[in-house]
């Protein structure tokens, strides 16, 4: 009996050895994270920086700030990964990069995902719960996004000269014999005009308006009241147009600036919620996006709706 019992431990001493030499071992193979140089920082109040750069800099700038426990594998693999992820959707050490307007939409993107609990990712601030944000800090970042809004000039000239003067280019577009496509193969839908109104919205850091059309299946979805998951073949194209505002105070459809599809397809885009993602910008119809990874910016886009499968915009309901 004696003899089995010190046999086990043996046993049990030879294999906490391996795992020690194998957690060892791992340590030299750990990812290398690299601090590239920081090009344009971004330039906003110093009490909104100081919250941006306690939860989010660490996987959204050059300035990453490892604690220990993040430099030991297999840790230091997942963290790597999520700063890999996160300077491609969002780096605020190359703000410079980023036009002004893409720089406002950055911005009310990233408060928007921290509002709705998707950021700082729950994973991170369990480790590094100084990230976490305080219903305070929320305030200060809602109340510096609400600062950059946009106000109409009424009746604004500039804009009602561009929607008189760009009917033609956007046909000339459609009717080109080949189609704009994304990288990800999404040819753009001209037909989508045709489609049923599913809702409106407005986005006010940049004083536009947009409008959801879905195709007949996603229509049939609402109806029956099935769009907890929406059915593949669903097709939501969310248009964006400059506001015109009358002396009233009445809102109506301005000049076309973009269009964005979410193509519902489980087995097609399953890396991707299920959903395809596409983007048409301007009178021209540029599809959006230099390589297939445009789509990390869609996803993280619509992660914190997951409850809704990923639709930010619910339809109005019947």
């Amino acid at each position: 009996m004696n003899k089995l019992k010190t046999n086990k431990r043996k046993r049990i001493m030879i294999l906490l050895v391996i795992l020690f030499l194998i957690f060892a071992g791992l340590q030299f193979f750990g990812p290398k994270i690299i601090n590239p140089p920081v090009t344009g920082d971004l330039k906003v109040p110093h009490e909104v920086q100081t919250i941006l750069k306690t939860s989010c800099y660490d996987c959204h700038s050059n300035q990453t700030n490892l604690s220990w426990y993040d430099k030991i594998a297999p840790v230091s693999w997942l963290v790597a990964q999520h700063i890999k992820d996160g300077r491609s959707g969002l780096n605020f050490s190359n703000w410079d990069a980023l036009s002004p307007a893409d720089q406002k939409a950055k911005l009310w993107e990233s408060i928007n995902q921290i509002s709705l609990g998707a950021m700082p990712l729950s994973s991170y601030t369990l480790a590094h719960p100084q990230a976490k944000l305080s219903q305070k800090d929320i305030k200060v970042l809602k109340d510096y996004i609400w600062s950059l809004r946009i106000n109409n000039v009424i009746q604004d000239t500039a804009k009602i000269k561009a929607l008189n003067k760009q009917s033609a280019a956007v046909i000339k577009s459609e009717n080109k014999t080949k189609l704009p496509m994304t990288v990800n193969g999404i040819e753009y839908i001209a037909d989508y005009k045709n489609w049923a109104v599913v809702s409106t919205t407005q986005r006010l850091d940049n004083g536009t308006m947009r409008i959801i059309y879905g195709n007949s299946v996603a229509v049939k979805a609402i109806k029956e009241k099935k769009i907890d998951s929406w059915p593949d073949g669903t097709i939501l194209a969310k248009a964006a147009y400059d506001e015109i505002e009358d002396s009233d105070g009445n809102i109506s459809q301005g000049a076309f600036k973009q269009v964005e599809f979410m193509i519902k397809d489980h087995d097609k885009y399953k890396k991707t919620y299920g959903w395809g993602f596409a983007r048409f910008k301007t009178p021209e119809l540029l599809p959006y996006g230099k390589n297939a990874d445009f789509v990390i910016d869609c996803m993280n886009c619509h992660q914190p709706m997951k409850n809704n499968d990923y639709v930010f915009t619910l339809p109005i309901r019947q």
